[in-house]
């Protein structure tokens, strides 16, 4: 194969301190640290392989793109990749996988711990001086919660999901998977998505933002969950009404909410979660659920096997193959 034409739209996205190696075959590099969407034609303008993580690609940018032969995805998620526009120009689109089946659910924990805890209030009740002027060793200002003895359920069971269900069961939990919402055939080891929604203490979601997904948790839902449940989501920002959430706690519709995503990134400074950030039973954390060092490293190191694949002509991952 002759040299390949690599550009990289944004570099920074990968984050500090980490070995950026290069694919083995021969090629031209092309790295910028962020693209504008005004950007990326004139800087795709010949490439062979293009790098991407949230940049969008849809079918009126790829069809001025004559050359573009890959999209290497810097990511799991491909939404924003018109991947029908790619298939009809045999376009490969090639995502990282399971680089972070560690890392989120770690961090998924971390919240869970959090919330169930009291943690964000009690922090804020010892900043206020109040543990200081209490009458007896110990406060009981925040509602805490055992995870021991009560039910996750997970939204989502692949990689990521099945590794935040074995973590939930050497805690003691009873771990149940939602069938798809709104389908009447529920597969073996599956709890209908309604049941799902009514029985479990913890709801954890786990699957891609797809056009099915999307808007997959609203006000219907949030009426149907235990007063005492809390919504943890480290997977797309899109799958829930971000005003139904915070409407859900306003009303006591549910204990608690940790998020680490949310549906425009960054957000905007009038988002909605963003005026409810002193609340001590929600959890804003800036999308770093998947950003450990070994996770990020990971991460690119499978890319660049991707791009060499890509090159060897075996492509690998690739999303147009189904």
């Amino acid at each position: 194969m002759t040299r390949l034409n690599i550009v990289h739209l944004d570099s920074d996205s990968i984050g500090p301190n980490i070995a950026l190696n290069r694919p083995a075959c021969e090629h031209r590099w092309t790295s910028y640290a962020h693209s504008e969407e005004a950007d990326i034609v004139s800087r795709l303008c010949g490439a062979d392989i293009a790098i991407v993580n949230k940049i969008g690609l849809d079918a009126e940018t790829i069809g001025r793109l004559p050359a573009l032969r890959m999209i290497a995805v810097s990511a799991t998620g491909y939404d924003r990749i018109d991947v029908n526009a790619c298939l009809e120009r045999g376009i490969v689109v090639s995502n990282v996988r399971g680089y972070a089946s560690n890392t989120v659910p770690e961090h998924t924990f971390a919240l869970i711990l959090s919330l169930r805890r009291g943690l964000k209030g009690y922090q804020s009740d010892v900043s206020e001086g109040k543990w200081q002027q209490s009458r007896q060793f110990c406060l009981f200002t925040q509602p805490v919660g055992d995870l021991h003895g009560s039910t996750l359920g997970l939204i989502g069971s692949g990689a990521i999901g099945g590794a935040v269900g074995r973590i939930a069961e050497a805690f003691g939990m009873r771990v149940i998977r939602a069938a798809r919402k709104g389908t009447g055939d529920v597969p073996a080891g599956y709890t209908p998505f309604d049941q799902v929604i009514e029985q479990s203490d913890v709801i954890s979601l786990h699957c891609p933002l797809t056009p099915e997904t999307a808007g997959l948790i609203g006000a219907p839902e949030f009426a149907r969950m235990k007063k005492s449940a809390i919504l943890i989501n480290t997977s797309r920002g899109g799958l829930v009404h971000e005003h139904d959430l915070i409407d859900a706690l306003d009303r006591g519709c549910i204990a608690g909410a940790a998020f680490d995503v949310v549906s425009s990134e960054p957000p905007p400074q009038d988002h909605i979660f963003l005026r409810h950030l002193e609340r001590p039973n929600f959890i804003l954390t800036p999308h770093v659920g998947w950003s450990s060092h070994d996770a990020r490293q990971a991460l690119w190191d499978q890319l660049i096997g991707h791009i060499d694949s890509f090159a060897d002509g075996r492509p690998s991952n690739n999303v147009c193959e189904g």
